[in-house]
């Protein structure tokens, strides 16, 4: 059942994906309502589910939290490493931005997915009930996840055939997650953390990549609607399926 109700996470993914793509001559639209998607996923589902599985504290303060603190300087360290290394080989045809951040930055996606699907699983091992519901709050938001997925890889200058390939893999991610579920289950405790140090990996895509590349040739208001209207979008998500 786990398997089967996963399925339809592939499709949703699929879809955001094929989404990201067709609308490509309204880039900076595609680009706010992506931001505006990460910061909700964050905030809104990630961090939460995070703070309530990772339990304990770190010398006063949880350890989600300092995950997430943990993930958003990863991210940020990865970027810079990255991007230094292309310009000291003299690769500039993409600006500053070296594509193997958005290689990373969507596996990190793929893996997010994984754990989507081993979610679904995990539940349906508690009851029928506790998996329809997870499993509505991850169908619901992999629309999202294979639009940020395609968006991350294509943003930073990979050709159309990787970000495809990205999201092709990020689309069977939860299917195969519930299906491993099947031999064995992730600790609560360690799902939370990487839940947290995901979570702030990709606030800071969103933040320092997404919404300042969105807003840099077209700094409408149409472009902060849409970032808003992402956001929104995963509050309803993250309501209905509560």
């Amino acid at each position: 059942m786990a398997v089967f109700v996963a399925l339809g996470a592939f499709l949703m993914t699929l879809a955001g994906g094929w989404t990201a793509q067709r609308v490509t001559d309204r880039r900076h639209l595609v680009l706010g309502l992506a931001g505006g998607l990460m910061l909700g996923v964050v905030g809104l589902d990630l961090l939460p589910e995070a703070l309530e599985a990772a339990g304990g504290e770190v010398f006063g303060v949880p350890a989600a939290l300092l995950l997430f603190v943990a993930g958003f300087l990863l991210a940020h360290l990865v970027e810079r490493l990255l991007t230094g290394r292309r310009a000291g080989h003299g690769g500039n045809e993409h600006g500053h931005r070296a594509p193997e951040v958005g290689l990373t930055a969507a596996a990190a996606m793929v893996a997010h997915s994984a754990m989507d699907g081993i979610a679904i699983g995990a539940a349906f091992q508690v009851g029928e009930s506790m998996g329809v519901a997870v499993a509505l709050a991850v169908v619901a938001h992999d629309f999202a996840d294979g639009f940020n997925t395609y968006t991350l890889a294509s943003l930073y200058g990979n050709a159309r055939r990787k970000a495809l390939v990205m999201l092709a893999a990020d689309a069977v991610a939860p299917v195969a997650g519930a299906a491993s579920t099947l031999a064995f289950t992730i600790p609560e405790q360690w799902l939370g953390g990487y839940l947290g140090l995901f979570g702030g990996a990709l606030l800071y895509l969103a933040a320092a990549e997404i919404l300042p590349e969105a807003h840099h040739e077209h700094p409408a208001r149409s472009t902060l609607l849409c970032t808003v209207a992402g956001a929104a979008f995963i509050w309803l998500v993250v309501g209905v399926a509560h």
